[in-house]
């Protein structure tokens, strides 16, 4: 098949490998039809990363079931899926009770199955995938992976009816962010630098949008907010950012108020100075976010998929661009630049 490697560089390359096959019975060969760039993928762009050279990346796809295994029960050749690439050792404590998202062997069990996308096949459990309904298109559901992580987001802050929110980036996991909060009755105000990005926003549904590089989010935030602060900010720019959205997350957040760390860190230590004394003086709750997984009886990823196939979310608008696999460093260089190309989310077609 043909797949995206990435090089020692950082960028890709385009090779023949081999095809992957079903490790076990109930498992499932998916023909992918879309795959887009998150920022995490975005974070590793052009970064020398040996440990990471000719691997196959990727993590938010849609396609096409082409063999099941003999086990598969509720899949069958030619069903439209969206694949969920959240998979756990299903051995551990967390995997047990269905928050494999918070297993310590996540990433290396992901990254040599379900997380191998920017590909044209890849294997999957068929429990990890969810069929389509009709009216929903690949490039949608692709965008089921960003949904799931910002419902999973919601869900952690315990939302309310009326409640102030904050959302810092208007990237995908913020737009996202965004439209989630709105369908849980929340004023909602989001901030970022791309003027694009905020006018997408609007149309989304954001109560006041704000350009921090125009004007001071603080003030607005505390004349929306009468003077109190959110109830919720969420942090959803993550990555070189986290060094100044953390700390100006926390004073946005009301006294009592919570801060909800969705967007991503490096690895490694990284030191971010915060007001501790007002914080524990505040009692602001930080509380980290990481991926998706169930919510209770109910898996998160297929929460999204009903909230899109009934219209509440809307994918339609987010995607602001469409290459081929073999045009995958232009599609990256464009979702980089986003200033300049008003990048949203960027499909990669096989």
């Amino acid at each position: 098949m043909k797949a995206a490697l990435k090089t020692e560089k950082g960028d890709f390359e385009i090779s023949e490998v081999e095809r992957p096959t079903l490790p076990a019975p109930d498992w499932v060969l998916v023909n992918i039809k879309v795959v887009g760039i998150c920022g995490t993928d975005l974070r590793h762009w052009k970064k020398a990363e040996p440990h990471l050279a000719c691997k196959i990346m990727g993590h938010e796809t849609a396609g096409e079931v082409v063999a099941v295994g003999d086990q598969v029960k509720d899949l069958k050749v030619g069903d439209r899926v969206v694949v969920e690439t959240v998979l756990g050792d299903e051995s551990c404590d967390w995997c047990r009770v269905q928050q494999y998202n918070l297993c310590p062997n996540l990433y290396p069990v992901r990254s040599e199955t379900v997380s191998r996308d920017f590909a044209e096949y890849v294997i999957a459990p068929a429990k990890k995938c969810y069929k389509l309904p009709e009216n929903v298109s690949y490039k949608e559901a692709t965008l089921l992976d960003t949904f799931s992580v910002a419902l999973h987001a919601i869900q952690l802050s315990q939302i309310k009816l009326n409640d102030k929110v904050v959302v810092i980036g208007a990237g995908c996991i913020g737009l996202g962010q965004l439209q989630l909060a709105k369908i849980c009755g929340a004023d909602v105000v989001i901030i970022d630098k791309v003027d694009s990005a905020l006018q997408l926003a609007k149309e989304l549904g954001a109560d006041v949008v704000i350009n921090s590089d125009k004007e001071d989010p603080k003030d607005k935030v505390m004349a929306f907010t009468n003077g109190r602060g959110a109830d919720i900010v969420f942090e959803c720019a993550g990555g070189e950012a986290m060094p100044i959205t953390l700390p100006q997350a926390t004073t946005f957040a009301r006294r009592g108020g919570k801060v909800v760390i969705v967007g991503g860190f490096d690895e490694g230590i990284t030191t971010i100075g915060l007001e501790w004394q007002r914080m524990q003086m505040s009692e602001i709750k930080l509380i980290g976010s990481a991926s998706y997984s169930y919510w209770d009886i109910y898996p998160e990823m297929q929460m999204s998929l009903e909230l899109l196939a009934k219209g509440k979310l809307n994918a339609k608008k987010m995607i602001s661009h469409s290459f081929a696999l073999d045009d995958i460093n232009q599609a990256f260089e464009t979702a980089k630049n986003k200033q300049e190309t008003a990048a949203v989310f960027v499909a990669l077609t096989t």
